[in-house]
């Protein structure tokens, strides 16, 4: 395979280094170079993937279908979209379909932080979303000896045979759970699955949790749910409107989003941003993923089955 040039926008340092890493561990050093920007891929950043074979984003990138329409009329090398995340809600895949874009992802990449302020010992919790990340969750809520109920539109009875949890309706989790915590993607049937609706429904004093994306809990209603009492507390990685703060420091500005700021003032609520992944270990299993995918393309072998992502089948 001959050198291919990879331009990675949005990165951090830590990206430069777990990358280089990931180059040297998978022996990709004279098959691919990495670019580093510190910008955000946008209709107007996307040039700068002129003479790239392939452009790597994160979860704030734009990808849209002007986006990846640009792409392809001024940088027709790209060839490749590699997401160094789990989530591509960011994608507009049928446009990346049409112009025979392949696109990868990191399925899974870090367990749940289990940072919680009440005895789970015997807790029930809901898990909303079995794949690979729920199912880490599943097994170190039941290994706090909680009960634990799980929704799915796909579910694995086998796996829930095997460790010992229980599929069950939406309805039936939001009722019966202490703990709701959410690990699906966003997609426009999942947007605001968590809705004043859905808050109503839940046990008084339950705590939900959210590490997936924002986009999946419709904040001004739990704003209000928690300042009802309804709900014990909130631990949220994810913000609906996450891309104009997370990973910028506005310490020293006023803060112009209103349920945000008074998210992060309530006792009950613990907001970071978007750090649930950032370990050593996740940082070198997303690096390692996304460049083995890379290599994969390039070298004309299939992509792994859980890391290509594909556009839904047109009904």
């Amino acid at each position: 395979m001959s050198l291919r040039k990879v331009i990675v926008f949005d990165s951090k340092s830590y990206d430069e280094k777990t990358f280089k890493a990931a180059l040297k561990n998978l022996n990709g050093q004279n098959k691919l170079r990495f670019t580093f920007l510190e910008s955000k891929l946008t209709e107007e950043t996307v040039d700068e993937a002129l003479g790239y074979d392939a452009i790597c984003v994160f979860v704030n990138d734009v990808v849209n279908q002007n986006v990846i329409e640009q792409l392809h009329k001024t940088c027709d090398t790209v060839k490749m979209i590699a997401l160094r995340c789990a989530g591509f809600n960011n994608v507009h895949l049928e446009t990346a379909e049409k112009y025979d874009l392949k696109v990868s992802r990191v399925p899974r990449y870090s367990p749940l932080d289990g940072l919680v302020g009440i005895d789970l010992f015997g807790k029930t919790v809901g898990i909303i979303g079995t794949g690979g990340i729920g199912m880490c969750a599943i097994n170190i809520f039941l290994g706090f000896g909680c009960t634990v109920l799980a929704y799915d539109i796909y579910p694995n009875e086998n796996a829930a045979k095997e460790k010992g949890f229980v599929y069950t309706t939406m309805d039936e989790l939001l009722r019966e759970s202490d703990v709701v915590s959410i690990y699906a993607p966003l997609l426009d049937s999942t947007y605001h699955l968590i809705n004043k609706e859905a808050l109503d429904k839940m046990k008084p004093r339950a705590m939900l949790i959210n590490t997936s994306r924002g986009g999946l809990v419709d904040s001004k209603a739990l704003l209000e749910c928690l300042k009802s009492g309804k709900l014990r507390g909130a631990a949220l990685d994810v913000y609906e409107n996450e891309k104009q703060y997370f990973f910028n420091d506005y310490s020293q500005q006023v803060m112009e989003d209103d349920t945000l700021a008074r998210l992060i003032s309530m006792p009950n609520t613990i907001v970071t941003s978007h750090q649930a992944f950032l370990t050593e270990e996740a940082l070198k299993n997303i690096a390692e993923t996304t460049v083995q995918s890379l290599l994969d393309f390039f070298d004309g072998k299939p992509l792994h089955e859980n890391n290509e992502v594909k556009a839904p089948p047109k009904k």
